[in-house]
């Protein structure tokens, strides 16, 4: 089963990916100035997944992505694929295991660090 993971980027805002069974990246959101803000669209993600679209596109260097739309609002953006078919895999494991996946917190925040 994917998971949702939870984590800091370099300005100090949230984001979180979706990662496949195999560990591998799906998709990004978009960023968040708090965690919790991340937990809730994740959430709201979960329990509304059926109303989500996924926008296909193919970039310039003939790699194929999606854009994540949910309540209107684009979510999240794919990483590239070099198939079609391996873009229509990513979608897929979203819509199966999205919905019962587990979140997991890597945000510094969390970490102690000792001397």
């Amino acid at each position: 089963m994917g998971a949702f993971v939870i984590s800091k980027r370099f300005n100090d805002e949230y984001k979180f990916v979706f990662t496949s069974r195999k560990g591998k990246v799906i998709f990004t959101s978009l960023s968040y100035e708090l965690k919790f803000e991340c937990e809730e669209e994740i959430e709201k993600f979960k329990g509304g997944i059926e109303s989500a679209k996924f926008l296909k596109f193919k970039s310039s260097g003939g790699k194929y992505f999606f854009k994540l739309v949910f309540n209107d609002n684009h979510f999240a953006t794919s990483r590239k694929y070099t198939t079609e078919l391996l873009l229509q895999k990513g979608i897929k494991e979203i819509v199966t295991y999205g919905s019962r996946s587990e979140i997991l917190d890597f945000s510094v925040d969390d970490f102690v660090f000792e001397d």
